[in-house]
C-alpha cells in the first residue's frame, strides 16, 4: 500500500464509517501523517454562556456532581454518536461544571463527527477548559497535560478502548480498559495513526556481510552495536519503516527500539529475569513517543525509559536495561568494524527503503506532529541531544556543542565520565574515566590522558596502556523535546 492509499484509508476511518479499520496488508508508518482531524471542517466556536463554569473555578474533582450511573448512561450515548443526546449531555456538563467531560470531548474531537456536533464539542471544550482551544484536538490534549487535576469520568478507559476498537482497530482493546493498571494518564494516550503492529517490528532479521552490502552509500547513517565482538549495523532508512528490531547480538537478546517521532534509537537487553521479551509497536503514543508492547502480556512500555507503563507488568519491578548504541555513517562503521554484519534490505516487507522516503519531511521540519505538553525552550525542540542516565540522574548534551568540543570531561551523580564525539557527525559515545581526564588524540579514535598516554576508543570500553580499560556507558541520541518530556528534571550540559 502506498502513502496515498494509506492516507485514504485513514480518511475512511475519520469519515464516519461504522466498520472498524483493519491493519492493512502492507502497513506503513503513518504516524508521520496527522489522521482524520486535519480533513475535518472546524466550526466557528460560539462563545460560552456567561453563566458557564470553567475549570478555573474551584476544584473540578470536588465540584463534580455526576454519579457513576449517570456517566455510564452519558458515555453509552456518546458511543452511539447520537447528535441530539450527545449535544444535550455536553450542555448539561457545562451547566453543571462537570470538567471530567473535557477528556471525553478531547477524544471525540480526534475523530470525524457531524458538523452540528463538532460545533457543540468545540463550545464544550471552551466552556469547561476556560480557554479557546480553537477546535484543535492537539491543543486539547496539551491542555489536559498541563492540568493533571482534571478528572476522568468513571468508565472512561473502557469507553476509550471501545472508541478506538470501533473507529480504528479492535486490537486496541488489548491495551486499554478500566481494570488495566497504569502509571501514565490514559487520557493522554493517543492514537498514532496506524493499527496495532501497523509498523511491523523485525524479529531475528536477516543480515549480510558488510562488504556485500551494495545497497548502502558511504555517508548514510546506521545504528551501530557491538557485543562480545559481534558487530552489527542497522541502517536508519530501513528501521524508519519498522521502528523495532528484536535480535540477538553476541548471544544477548536485544530490542533496538527506535522512535522516529522523537529521534531516539535505544538499545535494551530484552531479558526480564528468565524470560526473553519480544516487542511490537502498539500504534499508540504518549507525549509523541511510541508505546511499544511485549507480546507475552500486551503490556505497554515507554520506548524512551524502558519501563512498563500500562498493563500486567506495571508494578512488577521489571525495567529494561539500557545497552550502548551509536549512530555512525556507514563508511566509518565499516572501516572500524570490517567484519560487521548489516541488516539485509530484503526484510520480507515491500517498502521503499530509499533515504528519506518514510519520514523525510518530518525530519526536515522543526515542528512536532503530535501533542507534547512538556516543552522546554532551552534548546530547539527537535535539536539532537546525547542523553545519559547515570545513577538515576538524567543529563543531556546538545549535539551542536559536542561537535565543537570532541571530548568533554564531566561528572554525573558522582561518576566521572568522558563524552567522546567524532567531529561533524552524530557519533557520540560515553565512558567512565575514573580519576583521569582526556583530550582528543592526534588521529580519529584516539584519546590522550593527562599523563600523555594514548587510549583507544572501542565499542565496549576505552583501552589504555597495558590493556587497562574503562567501561562504556549506555547513551543515545534523541530530540530535545523527546528527552525533556520524560526527564523534565534533566541536567543540561553548559547550564
Amino acid at each position: 500500500m502506498g502513502r496515498c492509499a494509506l492516507v485514504a484509508a485513514l480518511l475512511l476511518v475519520g469519515c464516519g464509517s461504522d466498520a472498524p479499520a483493519t491493519s492493512p496488508a502492507e502497513p506503513q508508518p503513518a504516524e508521520s501523517a496527522r489522521p482524520a482531524p486535519a480533513a475535518t471542517p472546524v466550526a466557528a466556536t460560539p462563545p460560552p454562556p456567561a453563566a458557564g463554569p470553567s475549570a478555573a473555578e474551584g476544584s473540578p474533582a470536588a465540584d463534580a456532581s455526576w454519579t457513576e450511573a449517570r456517566w455510564s448512561t452519558v458515555l453509552a450515548t456518546m458511543a452511539a454518536w447520537d447528535i441530539a443526546e450527545t449535544g444535550a449531555a455536553i450542555e448539561s456538563a457545562v451547566r453543571d461544571g462537570e470538567v471530567a467531560m473535557v477528556p471525553v470531548l478531547t477524544e471525540l474531537s480526534r475523530f470525524w463527527i457531524p458538523f452540528e456536533l463538532q460545533e457543540t464539542v468545540n463550545w464544550g471544550l471552551w466552556a469547561l477548559a476556560g480557554e479557546d482551544l480553537g477546535g484543535d484536538w492537539g491543543a486539547a490534549v496539551e491542555w489536559l497535560g498541563r492540568h493533571p487535576e482534571t478528572p476522568t469520568p468513571p468508565g472512561f478507559a473502557g469507553w476509550k478502548a471501545e472508541l478506538y476498537a470501533t473507529r480504528v482497530d479492535p486490537a486496541f482493546s488489548r491495551f486499554l480498559g478500566d481494570d488495566v493498571p497504569a502509571t501514565i494518564r490514559v487520557e493522554l494516550v493517543q492514537w498514532g495513526g496506524v493499527a496495532v503492529d501497523g509498523i511491523p517490528a523485525l524479529v531475528n532479521p536477516a543480515f549480510v556481510a558488510g562488504t556485500d552490502a551494495r545497497y548502502l552509500v558511504p555517508d548514510e547513517l546506521v545504528f551501530g552495536v557491538e557485543i562480545g565482538g559481534d558487530a552489527r549495523a542497522y541502517p536508519l532508512r530501513i528501521l524508519d519503516w519498522h521502528e523495532m528490531a528484536n535480535d540477538v547480538v553476541g548471544g544477548v537478546p536485544v530490542a533496538l527500539a527506535y522512535c522516529t517521532l522523537c529521534g531516539a534509537g535505544v538499545l535494551y537487553d530484552a531479558r526480564a529475569g528468565d524470560e526473553v521479551l519480544e516487542f511490537g509497536s502498539s500504534g499508540l503514543l504518549y507525549e509523541s513517543n511510541k508505546l511499544m508492547y511485549d507480546r507475552a502480556t500486551d503490556t505497554l512500555w515507554n520506548q524512551l525509559t524502558g519501563e512498563p507503563v500500562m498493563g500486567a507488568r506495571v508494578g512488577s519491578g521489571v525495567e529494561l536495561r539500557r545497552l550502548p548504541v551509536v549512530v555512525s555513517d556507514w563508511a566509518s562503521w565499516l572501516e572500524d568494524h570490517p567484519g560487521t554484519l548489516v541488516l539485509d534490505i530484503d526484510t520480507g516487507y515491500d517498502r521503499d527503503y530509499s533515504p528519506g522516503s518514510a519520514y523525510g519531511d518530518y525530519f526536515a521540519s522543526p515542528s512536532t506532529l503530535f501533542p507534547v505538553f512538556r516543552r522546554s525552550q532551552a534548546l530547539p525542540e527537535k535539536s539532537f541531544v546525547f542523553a545519559l542516565l547515570v545513577g538515576g540522574t538524567p543529563k543531556a548534551y546538545a549535539l551542536r556543542d559536542l561537535q565543537e568540543q570532541p571530548v568533554v570531561n564531566d561528572e554525573i551523580a558522582g561518576v566521572p565520565l568522558a563524552v567522546v564525539t567524532e567531529p561533524a557527525s552524530r557519533t557520540v559515545r560515553a565512558y567512565e574515566r575514573g580519576e583521569r581526564s582526556f583530550e582528543a588524540g592526534p588521529e580519529p579514535g584516539a584519546l590522550i590522558d593527562e599523563s600523555g598516554s594514548s587510549w583507544r576508543v572501542t565499542e565496549e570500553s576505552l583501552v589504555g596502556p597495558d590493556g587497562v580499560s574503562l567501561g562504556r556507558l549506555p547513551g543515545h541520541l534523541a530530540y530535545w523535546f523527546g528527552w525533556f518530556s520524560f526527564y523534565p528534571q534533566t541536567l543540561l550540559y553548559g547550564e
